[in-house]
């Protein structure tokens, strides 16, 4: 068997593997091979499964994103926040809960936060001619993600201390332990939609990697391929961060372990990262509840376990370019 195939075989394995892991474990155990009381039903299909396919579907949509990111600004220490996206959905659900708004609220106001930052950072781009459209947007999105944090930072100095500001810094850290099946209902059409142009335009994409003269040359049209990549990776960034708080590390390791799996053609990287991210979040959030009396909150977890895996998958591929 080639190499991509077995890798896609292990980590469909590992997801199946994982999600009954995450079915399974938690303060009410579960035995998933013995008939099961009303109790145990409840919390399977009522908790436990949407959690599991949100994790799935966030860490799956990460990784998708950073991966395209990546490949589109030709650098690889991108991730899906570099246009400001997570800062802009930051920005929307801390002024949610600052106005003591529901849940949906809030959640509809991180995602149209998330999407409107990253359009201005990309009409900022598109007015600066004459320089490179890359470097533009990402000098674009520190400006606009910079600004976006200290309103913030603002909104938690004024919060109320006793109800909103624990909501803000909780919601801040990451944690799918609120998400309910009309969640997922919303989150996933979003995912799906901006998926679509990222599978339909992988070609293109790699042609992208080699720079805008060489895939001009090769008949790509560059600046339309740019904005629709932008487009779906932005889309989907900011539906799973409205439902699942600001994550970090997924999209910028993930699509690392990808690659050295399957290699950096996107046709491979794309669906290798989204099951490699279905598994890392997966395994990150049972860890999270399941390790401990108190969960901890998944943007902490992330940074734990991503920054030495990080330091190892750099060290794997240093000594492969050798």
């Amino acid at each position: 068997m080639k190499r991509p195939a077995l890798a896609f075989a292990a980590a469909g394995l590992a997801l199946l593997l994982l999600a009954l892991l995450g079915l399974s474990i938690g303060r009410y155990a579960i035995n998933l091979f013995a008939p099961l009381d009303a109790t145990a039903q409840d919390v399977l299909w009522r908790i436990r499964a949407p959690r599991v396919l949100a994790a799935i579907l966030v860490g799956a949509a990460l990784s998708a994103a950073g991966a395209a990111y990546q490949q589109l600004f030709r650098n690889p220490l991108v991730s899906p926040d570099i246009l400001g996206v997570s800062a802009g959905s930051a920005l929307g659900a801390v002024l949610g809960i600052f106005l003591s708004r529901d849940v949906v609220t809030i959640q509809a106001m991180a995602f149209l936060g998330g999407i409107a930052t990253v359009g201005i950072v990309y009409a900022i781009g598109n007015a600066m001619r004459g320089h490179d459209p890359l470097l533009t947007l990402v000098l674009a999105g520190v400006l606009v993600g910079a600004l976006a944090g200290a309103g913030v930072g603002l909104l938690k100095y004024i919060a109320d201390p006793y109800n909103q500001l624990p909501a803000i810094t909780f919601w801040l850290l990451g944690s799918l332990s609120g998400i309910a099946p009309p969640d997922l209902l919303s989150t996933l059409p979003a995912v799906l939609i901006g998926l679509l142009p990222l599978w339909l335009l992988r070609w293109q994409i790699d042609t992208l990697s080699l720079g805008d003269d060489e895939a001009r040359a090769l008949g790509v049209a560059v600046r339309p391929v740019r904005l629709s990549v932008i487009a779906g990776a932005t889309l989907i960034t900011a539906a799973v961060v409205s439902v699942s708080g600001i994550i970090g590390w997924v999209g910028l390791l993930v699509p690392h372990m990808a690659r050295l799996l399957v290699g950096p053609r996107f046709v491979l990287l794309l669906p290798a990262s989204l099951l490699l991210g279905g598994d890392y979040m997966l395994a990150v959030d049972t860890l999270a509840r399941g390790s401990v009396a108190i969960e901890i909150p998944l943007g902490i977890l992330t940074a734990l376990i991503g920054t030495p895996v990080f330091i190892w998958v750099l060290l794997k591929a240093r000594r492969s370019w050798q």
